[in-house]
């Protein structure tokens, strides 16, 4: 239904700005207490705070909200919460299409729309803020104007739905510097998009991103975790682990320290870290983190479970290049007979299965008796 044109825009947008202020004060009642002050109808005032927070219908040949796009940019990390657990929320990938958000609790049954979020936001910050956006030339775009959301927001929160979203906005907007890392953020975020197809330039990209960031000594940051993380698993498909060792242990002190250490964040980038001193030769190193690992897992998803099965036949694998070659077949054998009973028919069994027959194969070809192991 369309607004009485009695309400002028100004005085609209006058409403829902008091209205959002008010939310930074208490979460409940703002529409009806802003409603008594103005002399207005809370319903009316509360369709204009919904006209205000939902996505604009697409345009013909412009992509639409929530949709993968190949520029598609998010909210600044660490800036978004969970209206429910009050925890942080990271991205994530979603079943459908494009990435969610989620928080930390796992307090929801699945990830909340990213680029709806990211619209929401941005059409918000366009419509009060937008004389803080630095111009391009051209219209600025939501997704665009989210990036810059930490400038103006102090905390997103959003409830069951990329719409039921609460702002609170900063007493004084940043200054202009950190332009740096809105730029760190559209780097990551193309990388992202450019990594199965042109791994070489998303390498370029998120170098970029890290540029005057020592991984030995810098803080932990939420966006120089992920854009490490990225960066060192490039650096694995390219074929150079010594390189990737310097970002994924960053990466994973950084997580850690941002998460937790059994967050799904953390546990990727152990597991990475892992990943790249094995690949390297760091064999004995990639055996304590894979331990590491397995510990985390065999809490979270059981001794049984199918990636602590999987880290597990790991290990053997590792223990088999430390020359451990009858502890190796042993770990890998007894694994093995628990995945086939515990994960019937998975094709991991299959693959365990001709990794214990290369290692039986590998001990006759050197003729290695095993009287003892170490």
């Amino acid at each position: 239904m369309p607004f009485p044109s009695k309400y002028p825009p100004d005085l609209i947008d006058a409403v829902v700005q008091r209205v959002a202020e008010a939310r930074q004060v208490r979460a409940y009642g703002a529409v009806t207490s802003v409603a008594r002050q103005m002399n207005l109808d809370p319903r009316l005032v509360q369709k204009w705070i919904t006209k205000a927070s939902a996505p604009r219908p697409p345009e013909p040949g412009r992509q639409v909200p929530g949709t993968a796009d190949p520029g598609e940019t998010y909210l600044p990390p660490g800036l978004l919460h969970c209206r429910f657990c009050h925890q942080p929320m990271a991205c994530v990938e979603r079943h459908g299409p494009g990435q969610g958000y989620q928080c930390q609790q796992d307090c929801r049954p699945r990830p909340v729309d990213a680029a709806a979020i990211a619209h929401t936001v941005g059409r918000t910050i366009l419509r009060h803020a937008a004389q803080l956006i630095p111009a391009t030339g051209a219209p600025t775009l939501p997704h665009l104007a989210a990036v810059h959301a930490h400038r103006v927001l102090a905390r997103v929160t959003v409830g069951a739905n990329p719409t039921d979203i609460t702002l609170t906005w900063r007493a004084a907007p940043r200054p202009v510097a950190d332009q740096l890392d809105a730029k760190r953020v559209q780097r990551v975020a193309t990388a992202r998009n450019l990594a199965l197809n042109d791994p070489l330039r998303a390498r370029q990209l998120l170098h970029d991103s890290l540029t005057g960031v020592d991984p030995a000594t810098a803080p932990a940051h939420p966006l120089h975790a992920e854009a490490a993380a990225r960066l060192a698993e490039l650096q694995l498909r390219l074929g150079h682990p010594t390189d990737a060792i310097t970002w994924a242990t960053y990466a994973h002190h950084a997580t850690t320290h941002l998460h937790g250490p059994t967050h799904p964040r953390s546990l990727h980038a152990l597991h990475l870290h892992a990943t790249a001193h094995r690949r390297a030769g760091h064999h004995q190193r990639a055996y304590h983190l894979y331990r590491q690992l397995a510990d985390h897992l065999s809490k979270i998803e059981g001794r049984q479970g199918p990636r602590t099965l999987a880290v597990h036949a790991t290990i053997a694998l590792v223990l088999h290049a430390l020359g451990h070659c009858q502890a190796a077949r042993t770990l890998l054998a007894d694994t093995i007979t628990t995945h086939r009973r515990e994960h019937p028919g998975h094709p991991a069994t299959a693959r365990m299965t001709r990794h214990l027959s290369r290692i039986w194969r590998d001990c006759a070809a050197k003729g290695h008796q095993h009287h003892e192991d170490s």
